[in-house]
């Protein structure tokens, strides 16, 4: 059985390499405190995006008023709007000036409300909808109250993490061939499962 509450994840846990804590975010727990009640969601999927030179990351074109967050402190909330729609969410990694980030791809519905039932975190944008997170979290601070993630003490098996290129990136040139997009193998919330061809590292 999960446990229902866990250790807040400090700093030091995203001041680090990121694709490491990419990896290792799979399982955790990322918890959002409302008005109305908490929304819990199991992080299933992320994406590494490592410093100026990778050119899948925003942080490639240098330091933008919108992309300032990046280049901040680790633990921070960057999110940001795509197509005009979609909010995505990343967390801040590594060293303060130096701008990397992980995208929060797709979650595990944890004890969904009845209101809650029909959106499905498969997906960033879907996971902000889920979440109920958008633009004015841009650089909350995740070791606060509001927005953070727990530790439940799961740890998830290298043999059960796939790694992957990232998705939508084809732009970046051999950047987008990175196998930075990490998931857990055979969970039904995967944005998109990898192919065959696709092995665990």
């Amino acid at each position: 059985m999960r446990k229902t509450s866990g250790r807040k994840l400090a700093r030091a846990f995203y001041e680090r390499p990121t694709v490491e804590v990419a990896r290792e975010l799979l399982g955790k727990y990322l918890v959002h405190r409302t008005a109305r009640g908490v929304i819990v969601g199991r992080i299933v999927e992320t994406e590494a995006y490592v410093g100026p030179e990778d050119r899948a990351s925003h942080a490639w074109r240098g330091l933008t008023p919108r992309t300032a967050v990046m280049f901040g402190p680790p633990g921070y909330a960057y999110v940001y709007l795509i197509y005009g729609v979609h909010h995505c969410l990343n967390i801040v990694t590594e060293r303060e000036g130096y701008p990397a980030a992980v995208l929060i791809r797709a979650l595990e519905p944890i004890a969904p409300d009845a209101a809650r039932a029909p959106l499905i975190p498969n997906g960033p944008g879907k996971v902000c909808r889920y979440l109920s997170v958008d633009r004015t979290f841009n650089g909350l601070d995740l070791c606060g109250s509001v927005l953070y993630v727990e530790d439940r003490g799961e740890a998830i098996a290298p043999e059960h993490i796939v790694a992957a290129p990232r998705i939508g990136v084809e732009y970046a040139g051999p950047w987008s061939e990175k196998p930075w997009r990490f998931y857990i193998r055979g969970n039904p919330f995967v944005s998109r499962p990898a192919r065959a061809s696709s092995r665990a590292r």
